[in-house]
């Protein structure tokens, strides 16, 4: 009879796990923004290089979700531009994102809200907080 040998079973997605977040928490930049959540109109001010020119553009929409954690978390804008529903992701830890700013807060029940894509005109509206 072989005698019972005490191991400890290494799981190999927990050290996976650990790892990224230690290189996440010391060599990813945060940023500090606004707090904001879906529903809130925001402007987000971008750098665009064209060649060895740079402008800073701004994008003005409601924010349809937030997605993702840590290093990998980004935000959905919305907006309409010309009769069309244009909408782009931003990754949260961008090194062209200048400056967010919240324009308005929106009163939303949900924190994904793409039910808006499918709205036109007064019933796109989002209500807004108050105080």
């Amino acid at each position: 009879m072989q005698p019972k040998i005490a191991s400890k079973k290494v799981n190999i997605k927990e050290m996976k796990n650990q790892l990224v977040q230690y290189v996440e928490d010391t060599f990813v930049e945060k940023k500090d923004y606004p707090k904001f959540k879906a529903g809130d109109t925001i402007t987000v001010a971008y750098k665009i290089i064209e060649g060895t020119k740079e402008r800073i553009q701004h994008f003005q929409g409601v924010v349809l979700q937030i997605a993702g954690q840590g290093a990998t978390k980004d935000f959905t804008i919305r907006k309409i531009s010309g009769g069309i529903g244009v909408e782009r992701i931003f990754p949260f830890n961008s090194p062209r994102i200048t400056e967010i700013t919240v324009n308005k807060r929106g009163l939303v029940r949900r924190s994904r809200i793409f039910y808006l894509r499918g709205l036109t005109g007064k019933k796109a509206r989002i209500k807004e907080k108050r105080g």
